[in-house]
């Protein structure tokens, strides 16, 4: 389905890192050293969950002639900004900075990117917003990098991967949520994996094909965690936005987990609330991909039991949609406002406020 109307916020939107080299001149001295020696080993340090040729990575006719998907700013303008006549679009690079184990390292490289995010990209287009890239080795550091771009209103979310080294709501990452809930930023969680464990119980698959399917078991992990961990009854204003999730995982997540905590509820006593009723209020989930035929779409959202928790994505230049149909059939009309422009205003509420 094409956009009924302009003005979209698209809420997944992929600006790609040419190489690690494009980093050195936001490292200081040290790093830069240290990257220069790293690199003479010919490390690109690409994530697995995105190998760069695979075709989900980008749709042909979005490829540049040279060069990884998503590098030249005009042509996500030609292929995105202007196709669908976004309104905003939040950037959230995928790389493997937040991937990699040495805490400082880390924290380094996701510095450098998100400075190279703001010259190279915010700076060049107003109607782009950005996600600060964290490092979850070191949550302490990665609180201190919120705070050092939490005056520049055009970083409207902090960026994690969905598979690292622990569940997502346990308290030695609480600094981090801390920190975005002070400046109003959300949590994206984005499908993506450091590698550290396997992406199934079972073990380590053999094709992106199931590695990719498996993300939604993570997400579903993620967001019990969340909520049984009491995130979110020490950050009651914290909202988690899940971002390439899909969707149709969603409502049996939220009947199963409502009946067994009323079982068990006396182990975790923060849970006030029902917590298919905690999940409504916290989460929020990008469209792309979303995950049902046309014909259920309507009774899915009847499931999830509100139309609030949908935000619009075009997921450029991951491949997800073919040509102009970018919403997917079956979404009712009286929910189309809401996906494309108030869901996500509600959301991230500094796409409210003009930066200066």
């Amino acid at each position: 389905m094409k956009l009924p109307h302009s003005g979209a916020i698209d809420c997944d939107i992929h600006p790609a890192l040419p190489g690690t080299q494009t980093l050195l001149p936001y490292l200081d001295s040290y790093w830069r050293d240290t990257m220069t020696m790293v690199m003479k080993g010919n490390s690109r340090m690409e994530l697995n969950s995105y190998p760069p040729n695979a075709p989900l990575t980008s749709r042909p006719d979005w490829r540049p002639k040279e060069g990884r998907a998503g590098i030249d700013l005009d042509l996500m303008r030609d292929h995105a900004l202007d196709a669908f006549q976004l309104r905003y679009a939040i950037c959230n690079c995928l790389y493997g900075a937040q991937a990699v184990f040495n805490p400082d390292l880390g924290a380094a490289l996701c510095r450098a990117m998100n400075d190279w995010m703001a010259k190279e990209w915010l700076d060049k287009e107003p109607r782009l917003r950005a996600s600060i890239l964290v490092s979850l080795m070191d949550p302490e550091a990665a609180a201190e990098e919120i705070e050092r771009l939490a005056s520049d209103m055009r970083f409207v979310q902090v960026l994690v991967l969905v598979m690292g080294e622990m569940p997502l709501g346990r308290r030695a990452y609480w600094p981090i949520y801390r920190a975005a809930e002070k400046h109003r930023l959300p949590i994206g969680v984005h499908a993506g994996s450091m590698m550290r464990h396997a992406p199934t119980q079972s073990g380590y698959p053999s094709y992106l094909a199931e590695d990719y399917v498996h993300q939604s078991q993570a997400f579903a992990t993620q967001t019990i965690s969340f909520v049984a961990e009491g995130v979110f009854a020490k950050f009651p204003e914290l909202r988690v936005v899940l971002i390439e999730s899909g969707v149709s995982w969603l409502p049996g997540l939220m009947w199963r987990v409502s009946k067994d905590w009323r079982g068990v509820r006396t182990e975790v006593p923060w849970i006030k609330k029902i917590p298919a009723d905690i999940i409504r209020h916290h989460f929020r989930l990008t469209m792309q991909p979303l995950d049902a035929p046309p014909q259920e779409v309507e009774r899915l959202l009847d499931h999830i039991g509100s139309d609030d928790l949908l935000l619009f994505a075009t997921d450029y230049p991951h491949w997800q949609f073919d040509g102009e149909e970018v919403l997917p059939g079956g979404l009712p009309e009286g929910a189309m406002q809401k996906i494309l422009i108030d869901n996500p205003l509600a959301t991230y509420p500094r796409l409210q406020e003009i930066p200066e």
